[in-house]
């Protein structure tokens, strides 16, 4: 079972079927604070629609073209992360992510991005990685300009809301932008 420890009472592992009732009750708790940014709240009604989801994450990941972790604060399933997808032949993928309200603010997100990230340049040697966030989405677009990626433009119109469109930023990291960023944050460190 994929998993990985980022720091101390936080870290990602695959979902299994046996989180499909506390992931459920993550998203019904949080229905409100999900549903402003997300559009498949109102679709996920019940424990078997998180199962359903759990089975989906694990054939993905089998296939290899990309995966949804659960995000772990203090044992308890705090959020997901994962990829929408990979292109394996221009070497790029796309992260998405959220968490619940309770967790917001307590740099687990950004901690489990860069986690994501030192897999994705590193280990399997992606040259281009994305993020998109409505721009409305304050909170989730800090994510990437912390991780130093560069705001590549507005989609206008791009995705659907329940009853409206809403316009997304399109954020950009190369492989040379991460190496850049890594540097910085190394000298920060020394």
């Amino acid at each position: 079972m994929f998993s990985h420890i980022i720091e101390d009472g936080l870290e990602v592992k695959l979902l299994q079927e046996h989180h499909a009732t506390p992931l459920f009750e993550l998203v019904d708790r949080n229905r409100t604070h999900l549903r402003a940014w997300l559009p498949w709240v109102d679709r996920t009604e019940t424990a078997f629609d998180s199962l359903e989801f759990i089975k989906m994450t694990k054939t993905k990941f089998a296939q290899n073209i990309g995966f949804e972790v659960g995000i772990w604060v203090d044992g308890e399933i705090a959020g997901i992360i994962g990829l929408h997808f990979i292109d394996w032949l221009n070497m790029r993928s796309s992260i998405g992510y959220w968490l619940g309200k309770e967790y917001v603010g307590r740099g687990a997100m950004v901690k489990s991005v860069g986690a994501v990230l030192e897999y994705l340049m590193n280990e399997i040697q992606m040259n281009y990685v994305e993020i998109r966030a409505a721009t409305e989405n304050t909170k989730s677009r800090a994510i990437p300009k912390r991780l130093g990626f560069k705001h590549e433009g507005t989609l206008r119109d791009y995705e659907w809301l329940y009853d409206h469109y809403v316009d997304l930023e399109h954020y950009g990291l190369t492989a040379q932008d991460w190496n850049v960023y890594k540097q910085k944050q190394a000298k920060k460190d020394r």
